[in-house]
């Protein structure tokens, strides 16, 4: 299983898949054919289908036009390659407008890229364990955290990678909050984490948790809608539920900043999991994926700043992920803001639930954490397409795409 880091990369929204990948894809094909005359761009399946909602045109576009050669982009919705719904072809061509070269590559979510029958590169597995019932073991036998794990084996500057990624989680909280206006697109929708934010200073303190935590979640959200910079905490679509989580228990118990860098390296490991056994791709299995995963993380985090235990603690992720099982994955326009952002406000919400039921029990439960990933997988891949990020079924299914 590799670096935690792959799970919170920093970059700009609105989508780690379809902005994010391409964007990074189209960087490693310039650097390889500086030196093409034009370049044709081929993108399948998810990618094409809502790819103009996401952006993904402009992020290639402007990362190739930076050699100041013609850029062509095909859409191929209705292709869908069989080693993963988000297929790109990057082709170089030559003075006379034939190709010289081509590269084909996916974006598996959360910003990663694969290549059918090759490892990714440059990232080493680092983790002897990759299920969390083992892992869990290890931990009641040697007494240890599973940030400590975490530590184990990323090596002690993961603390500073992970201060990063709570600084800028932090920053995409305080200016969601303090910006207000129109989001981009053709929904015209209008930004609600201030208003929330100001309404909740007027409810009592149980209904203002959680009104202010559903704020700070549409922060980030609407952050990431809008292009700002956010961390996938697994996806950027997912990007809001983490972060509120972590902002409102740190405003409100005063934890010290080392203790939500623990709870972050504990919540990267549950994600990392579900990655390394399943996927965090909504194209792939749907928004369980993305949203339900997200959740999963973000209790796993509050179990640990509350006092869970390791066997509670996996409890509160699997409670949140299991209770997002069969979540379609059906972006309004292709835009990653209805239905995206409101179910980040209520993952976060959900999350913290989790963390309470949790704790009242001793930790043991009949599903474990492992079990409920090979499920979600498997339901995932039943899920038909028109489900599962390609904005042709559910609640995008009245909506033309722009």
């Amino acid at each position: 299983m590799k670096s935690i880091r792959e799970i919170y990369r920093i970059g700009t929204g609105p989508s780690s898949s379809h902005t994010m990948g391409p964007r990074s894809a189209a960087e490693q094909f310039l650097k390889t054919h500086p030196k093409a005359s034009a370049y044709e761009v081929v993108l399948y399946g998810s990618l094409a289908a809502t790819g103009k909602g996401h952006m993904t045109d402009v992020a290639i576009t402007e990362t190739l036009e930076k050699s100041e050669m013609p850029v062509k982009i095909i859409w191929k919705p209705d292709v869908f390659l069989p080693y993963h719904p988000n297929g790109m072809t990057f082709r170089s061509l030559n003075e006379a407008g034939f190709p010289s070269d081509e590269w084909t590559v996916y974006s598996v979510g959360g910003g990663a890229l694969e290549e059918e029958g090759k490892s990714r590169g440059g990232q080493a597995e680092i983790y002897d364990l990759d299920h969390m019932t083992d892992i869990l073991e290890y931990c009641e036998r040697t007494g240890r955290c599973y940030w400590e794990y975490v530590e184990q084996c990323e090596g002690k500057n993961i603390k500073e990678y992970l201060r990063t990624v709570w600084h800028t989680m932090k920053e995409a909280v305080e200016r969601g909050l303090n910006t207000e206006g129109r989001l981009p697109g053709p929904l015209n929708l209008r930004r609600k984490a201030f208003t929330y934010n100001t309404k909740a200073q007027g409810y009592k303190d149980n209904l203002r948790t959680r009104a202010l935590v559903f704020s700070y979640a549409l922060a980030v959200s609407e952050e990431n809608a809008s292009g700002g910079v956010i961390v996938t905490a697994p996806t950027c679509g997912s990007c809001g539920v983490l972060p509120a989580v972590l902002y409102h228990i740190w405003k409100s118990r005063n934890y010290t900043e080392e203790h939500i860098i623990r709870a972050l390296a504990t919540a990267g490991l549950f994600g990392n999991v579900v990655k390394q056994n399943a996927s965090i791709s909504g194209a792939e299995v749907g928004c369980q994926g993305e949203v339900g995963v997200a959740c999963a993380m973000a209790a796993a985090a509050a179990c640990q700043l509350f006092g869970g235990s390791p066997a509670q603690i996996e409890y509160a992720a699997e409670m949140g992920l299991e209770h997002h099982l069969g979540m379609t994955c059906d972006p309004v326009c292709g835009l990653v803001q209805i239905p995206c952002i409101e179910r980040n406000a209520y993952a976060a919400a959900r999350a913290l639930d989790a963390n309470i039921y949790a704790s009242l029990t001793d930790g043991v439960h009949r599903v474990s954490f492992d079990k409920l990933i090979n499920v979600m997988k498997e339901t995932g891949h039943d899920l038909p397409s028109l489900y599962k990020e390609t904005g042709t079924g559910g609640l995008a299914k009245d909506y033309i795409q722009m």
